[in-house]
């Protein structure tokens, strides 16, 4: 049996940021990182953007960590491996190719997988998840001889992987149940200009439309909606969401129903055993709630304090404004607080024509999010000691 003092289980960006922050306060206690992929740990990020719309995919930019640093920080990594079995009680996990770790501490970092719809048709050949490495390099390949792209969704990935495509010069159209794009985030004035503008760099919108369907007898000819229109596709990338893989500590205090619950600090009731990244529904101490974030910026932040509070040596809550940002064509948008409510009063600054602007969404007299629209980082940090302030925080 191998003994570890730290597992930490998934390879993403919260998975290496707990291994950057052990090593941080803990230079010799055993750790190991164990990850499905083959890949040593990159930027996601950049797969719904560089990668897809440069004629060379990107694939030396990726790592935010290479070989050599793991190699450098004594710190052992089991990729294209899986977690099968995971025992709280005796602080054993169980990998898939039958060896077996005991643990003194462990940070869950699994992260999230697309939501499938329950559709037919799902498991046709060119029905792509962009999750990885691998279903951008399969997307990249199927571009190049098929003449339509229809992408399934309209939130963050949808928009970013479809604005891409759209620079590469592919033929691209847009499917989403609501009227207009980025609604969840935007209002509905700022979230129909931003429709104009993808309709202007000439990607068909098919709003309103709900997916019904997947068409074909072994790759996908067709889209079926809930209305019964059938749109021609030899392309569908499926953004529709995600869900935190949470499989191996299903029916445990480790998984709820929005997530693992952990403290301020990360822990979850389990002591000894953490949580980071899209799995973690953490106390949000500034915005008030309990709340679970899918961004790489916030699973960056929560790795670094889970690699310092796993160790002991140092003990910090997770106090963070929630902030993430996007890019599409000329594009460039930062969001700043909480997005999770519609706001009852918005107030514009700029403005739309130049491009540049910035929202406040309050509800009732409450400021609760910043949107900038081509800002620097240094009227971000602005943006989020406003939001701190106004919190009385």
């Amino acid at each position: 049996m191998i003994q570890r003092d730290y597992l930490v289980i998934g390879s993403g960006i919260g998975g290496s940021s707990v291994c950057e922050g052990i090593r941080q306060f803990d230079k010799k206690g055993s750790v190991t990182l164990v990850g499905g992929e083959t890949y040593y740990p990159y930027k996601r990020w950049m797969l719904s953007k560089q990668f897809l719309r440069e004629k060379t995919p990107a694939l030396k930019k990726l790592p935010c960590l290479e070989e050599r640093w793991f190699d450098a920080h004594k710190i052992e990594t089991r990729f294209g491996t899986v977690v099968t079995q995971f025992n709280i009680d005796r602080r054993l996990a169980v990998l898939g190719n039958g060896e077996t770790i005991e643990f003194k501490k462990a940070c869950l970092a699994m992260g999230s997988r697309p939501v499938r719809p329950l559709v037919a048709g799902i498991g046709l050949g060119n029905v792509i998840y962009l999750r990885t490495i691998r279903d951008a390099l399969a997307l990249r390949e199927m571009a190049q001889s098929e003449k339509v792209i229809v992408i399934v969704g309209g939130g963050l990935l949808a928009c970013e992987a479809a604005a891409s495509l759209r620079q590469a010069k592919l033929k691209i159209a847009i499917m989403h149940r609501h009227q207009s794009l980025l609604n969840r985030y935007l209002d509905p004035d700022t979230s129909t200009w931003v429709t104009e503008q993808f309709a202007k760099k000439g990607i068909t919108l098919l709003l309103g439309s709900s997916l019904n369907g997947f068409e074909g007898k072994t790759v996908l000819r067709n889209i079926q909606t809930k209305s019964g229109e059938r749109v021609a596709a030899g392309v569908a990338v499926v953004a529709c969401g995600s869900e935190p893989n949470l499989e191996i500590v299903r029916n445990t205090p480790l998984s709820g129903p929005h997530g693992s619950p952990v403290t301020d600090y990360l822990e979850t009731e389990e002591k000894g055993i953490y949580a980071v990244g899209d799995l973690a529904f953490y106390p949000d101490r500034l915005m008030g709630g309990m709340r679970r974030q899918t961004h790489w910026e916030n699973a960056r932040e929560q790795g670094l304090i889970v690699g310092a509070n796993i160790t002991g040596k140092k003990r910090q809550r997770y106090e963070q404004i929630p902030y993430f940002w996007t890019e599409m064509f000329d594009l460039k948008f930062d969001f700043v607080g909480d997005f999770n409510v519609p706001a009852t009063r918005v107030q514009l600054s700029g403005s739309y024509a130049k491009g540049r602007f910035a929202l406040r969404y309050f509800q009732g007299e409450k400021l609760r999010g910043i949107v900038l629209c081509h800002h620097s980082a240094g009227e971000v940090t602005s943006a989020k000691n406003e939001l701190r302030q106004a919190l009385g925080k």
